[in-house]
């Protein structure tokens, strides 16, 4: 079979790239190209003639990749087109109606690479990381992982372990040589290095996952304290509807911003309080619900609204900034609350200590990702597979009695199984699916 897709953004550009890529492709660019065939990854200027009509299409750039030196492993031809709708619509046309040629599948480009082993499972997540990448952050973790650091490290685990298990295979297979009466001290020592290694990794706040997701900032607070107000100051767009008349806000606004680099989603949220209004109460109880979740919250509160449904006495108020507003109504010399949380006094209609107000959030998003060059988990799937590599070596240094080898050892193999499942050296068709089709189509 082979595919094809337009690789660069849809719409009207200077430039459009459709991919073409299976064992067709040599004879597709033939057919559609004039003259004689280009050169292995030279640019090559072609007329793009309709093969039925020879009419001419366009005039741009092709080039050629002859397999497996090509990025799916696969013979794969790209074509530069102008990038009007007409000429990527009518190439479209031409490639849909040829025998076993189809259009491709979200990330199936890269599906390809991966199954032709020119890139693992993890080289593969991250270039579609990278094409997600909305700040710099998430860009520079992205090509952390393209680079191979963090696949090695979980390779070398994986490789560890499976020399371990050799050795307690001879034993099983082999009682009669003359090998260690009990799992041997080298393999246990080794094998609890490797655990703890794992814990450490996994002990990371979930870092890799929140700057490839962003950051979940909550601003929560009673009724009409200027949370929506807020949001739209921080967002620099009118993204919630402000007005003077309480409970407004009935459901979860949602806007992504880059500070300093870092990817937030920043959630403005209903007014708590008690109500009768069906729908303002489920309202309230998704703000909650949003502060329990989040990352961090803002709790927006007002000189009339200083003592605030206990937040101050919970778990939500480990993880936030108290931000007390409309200081241009009743001043700034204000009663501090009794809690440990830090305290500004703002108000937005002014723009007064907005800037403090910022500087304290980033100061929370520094602490969090000061360690983010360490991190080596990007996704939950990750974050599952270490848990149960972690769990099975803890059931392997458990083992006592030499009875007890075929239970060792089946142990060993499971976390192998884990390990290699996060770079794809095992069977991983089942997660495959999952992957890719969050790819855009032409990756």
């Amino acid at each position: 079979m082979t595919i094809y897709a337009l690789s660069s953004g849809p719409g009207i550009s200077g430039i459009a790239v459709i991919r073409v890529s299976g064992v067709k492709a040599k004879d597709i660019l033939k057919s559609i190209t004039n003259g004689r065939f280009p050169e292995e990854r030279v640019a090559t200027l072609k007329k793009f003639i309709n093969p039925e009509t020879q009419e001419l299409i366009d005039e741009g750039i092709v080039i050629w990749f002859k397999g497996p030196n090509s990025y799916t492993g696969e013979d794969m031809a790209e074509l530069h087109t102008h990038g009007s709708k007409a000429v990527v619509n009518e190439l479209h046309k031409i490639l849909e109606k040829i025998d076993d040629c189809r259009i491709a599948e979200p990330g199936e480009f890269t599906k390809l690479a991966f199954q032709n082993n020119k890139i693992n499972l993890l080289k593969a997540e991250s270039i579609g990381d990278l094409i997600a990448a909305e700040t710099e952050l998430q860009r520079k973790q992205a090509l952390r992982i393209m680079s191979g650091e963090i696949s090695n490290k979980f390779t070398l685990w994986r490789d560890e372990l499976i020399k371990a298990l050799g050795e307690i295979e001879a034993k099983i297979d082999f009682p009669e040589e003359d090998l260690p009466e009990d799992i041997s001290k080298s393999i246990k020592l080794n094998i609890e290095k490797i655990k703890n290694e794992i814990e450490k990794t996994l002990d990371d706040d979930k870092t890799g996952e929140i700057i490839r997701e962003g950051f979940k900032v909550a601003i929560v607070g009673p009724p009409n304290v200027g949370k929506s107000s807020l949001l739209n100051y921080l967002s620099k767009r009118e993204a919630a509807i402000v007005s003077e008349k309480a409970g407004t806000t009935r459901d979860v606004i949602e806007v992504h911003l880059d500070m300093a680099g870092i990817p937030i989603i920043i959630s403005d949220t209903a007014g708590i309080r008690d109500s009768n209004d069906e729908i303002e109460a489920r309202g309230v109880k998704l703000a909650i619900s949003r502060a329990e979740d989040a990352d961090l919250n803002i709790l927006l509160l007002d000189p009339k609204n200083l003592d605030f449904k206990g937040f101050f006495n919970n778990h939500i108020a480990d993880k936030s900034i108290i931000a007390i507003n409309k200081s241009d109504i009743n001043g700034e010399n204000l009663p501090k609350l009794n809690t440990d949380i830090n305290q500004i006094v703002i108000s937005i209609k002014e723009n007064k200590n907005l800037d403090k107000l910022i500087n304290e959030i980033k100061s929370k998003l520094k602490k969090q990702f000061l360690k983010s060059d360490n991190i080596l988990i990007t996704r939950s799937r990750h974050r599952h597979h270490l848990k149960e590599c972690l769990k099975n070596l803890n059931s392997f240094l458990e083992k006592k009695d030499n009875d007890d080898y075929d239970k060792a050892a089946e142990d060993l193999r499971l976390s192998i199984r884990h390990l290699g499942t996060i770079v794809g050296k095992v069977d991983v068709e089942e997660i495959l699916g999952s992957i890719f089709e969050n790819f855009c189509i032409g990756k």
